[in-house]
Protein backbone atom coordinates (compact mmCIF):
# COMPACT_ATOMS: atom_id res chain seq x y z
CA UNK A 1 0.00 0.00 0.00
CA UNK A 2 1.50 3.37 -0.22
CA UNK A 3 1.60 6.29 1.27
CA UNK A 4 -1.37 8.36 -0.10
CA UNK A 5 -3.96 5.21 0.28
CA UNK A 6 -2.58 4.91 3.92
CA UNK A 7 -3.28 8.78 4.86
CA UNK A 8 -6.73 8.16 3.03
CA UNK A 9 -7.60 5.25 5.18
CA UNK A 10 -6.48 7.41 8.55
CA UNK A 11 -8.18 10.52 7.13
CA UNK A 12 -11.40 8.76 6.71
CA UNK A 13 -11.31 6.58 9.78
CA UNK A 14 -10.61 9.87 12.12
CA UNK A 15 -13.14 11.68 10.05
CA UNK A 16 -15.78 9.92 10.01
CA UNK A 17 -15.47 8.68 14.00
CA UNK A 18 -13.52 12.28 15.32
CA UNK A 19 -11.43 9.67 17.24
CA UNK A 20 -7.62 10.14 16.78
CA UNK A 21 -7.88 14.14 15.82
CA UNK A 22 -8.58 17.48 16.88
CA UNK A 23 -11.71 18.95 15.25
CA UNK A 24 -11.63 22.80 14.32
CA UNK A 25 -15.00 24.35 13.64
CA UNK A 26 -14.68 28.21 11.96
CA UNK A 27 -16.32 31.37 13.68
CA UNK A 28 -18.71 31.10 10.10
CA UNK A 29 -19.46 27.64 11.17
CA UNK A 30 -20.32 28.01 14.44
CA UNK A 31 -22.79 31.21 13.56
CA UNK A 32 -24.91 29.14 11.79
CA UNK A 33 -26.18 27.70 15.17
CA UNK A 34 -25.93 24.49 17.09
CA UNK A 35 -28.87 22.58 14.91
CA UNK A 36 -26.98 23.76 11.68
CA UNK A 37 -23.12 23.07 12.93
CA UNK A 38 -24.27 19.15 14.37
CA UNK A 39 -25.68 19.27 10.88
CA UNK A 40 -22.92 19.83 9.27
CA UNK A 41 -20.26 17.77 11.31
CA UNK A 42 -22.72 14.90 10.58
CA UNK A 43 -21.95 15.81 6.52
CA UNK A 44 -18.79 15.65 7.18
CA UNK A 45 -18.87 12.60 8.69
CA UNK A 46 -20.71 10.90 5.99
CA UNK A 47 -18.39 12.57 3.20
CA UNK A 48 -17.83 9.99 0.43
CA UNK A 49 -17.60 11.70 -2.72
CA UNK A 50 -14.27 11.64 -3.57
CA UNK A 51 -13.30 11.95 -6.89
CA UNK A 52 -10.09 12.30 -9.48
CA UNK A 53 -10.96 15.85 -9.78
CA UNK A 54 -11.72 16.70 -6.24
CA UNK A 55 -8.99 14.01 -4.57
CA UNK A 56 -5.83 14.15 -7.00
CA UNK A 57 -3.26 12.67 -4.68
CA UNK A 58 -5.79 10.13 -3.25
CA UNK A 59 -5.68 11.02 0.24
CA UNK A 60 -8.87 12.27 1.38
CA UNK A 61 -7.66 15.53 2.48
CA UNK A 62 -10.03 17.90 1.63
CA UNK A 63 -14.05 18.00 0.63
CA UNK A 64 -16.52 20.23 0.06
CA UNK A 65 -20.50 19.83 1.03
CA UNK A 66 -23.30 22.00 0.18
CA UNK A 67 -25.52 22.83 3.90
CA UNK A 68 -28.76 25.23 2.56
CA UNK A 69 -27.15 26.90 0.17
CA UNK A 70 -23.69 27.70 0.93
CA UNK A 71 -20.43 25.62 0.20
CA UNK A 72 -18.69 24.10 3.23
CA UNK A 73 -14.76 22.92 3.19
CA UNK A 74 -13.33 20.80 5.13
CA UNK A 75 -9.42 19.73 5.01
CA UNK A 76 -6.57 17.92 6.93
CA UNK A 77 -3.41 19.06 8.18
CA UNK A 78 -0.40 17.04 10.40
CA UNK A 79 1.12 18.47 13.21
CA UNK A 80 3.91 17.16 14.88
CA UNK A 81 2.46 15.78 18.81
CA UNK A 82 3.16 19.01 19.86
CA UNK A 83 1.71 20.89 17.46
CA UNK A 84 4.66 22.99 16.83
CA UNK A 85 5.51 22.03 13.27
CA UNK A 86 4.52 19.68 9.91
CA UNK A 87 4.39 16.40 11.01
CA UNK A 88 7.21 14.37 9.72
CA UNK A 89 5.28 11.59 8.11
CA UNK A 90 1.60 11.62 7.97
CA UNK A 91 1.44 7.87 7.68
CA UNK A 92 2.61 7.13 11.04
CA UNK A 93 0.04 7.87 14.39
CA UNK A 94 2.87 7.54 16.34
CA UNK A 95 4.24 10.91 15.15
CA UNK A 96 1.53 12.90 13.77
CA UNK A 97 -1.53 14.69 15.13
CA UNK A 98 -4.63 15.01 12.95
CA UNK A 99 -6.49 18.43 12.67
CA UNK A 100 -9.94 18.86 10.36
CA UNK A 101 -10.64 21.85 9.91
CA UNK A 102 -14.61 22.95 8.81
CA UNK A 103 -15.34 26.28 7.67
CA UNK A 104 -17.34 28.36 5.59
CA UNK A 105 -15.66 28.53 1.95
CA UNK A 106 -15.41 32.21 2.15
CA UNK A 107 -13.05 31.54 5.34
CA UNK A 108 -10.71 29.57 3.40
Amino acid sequence: MNDAAKIAILNDRARQTFMDCRVVITQGIQSLGETATAEILSAVQSFDAFTADNDPYGEHDFGKIIYAGTDVFWKWDYYDLDFTMHSPDPTDTTVTARVLTIMLAEEY
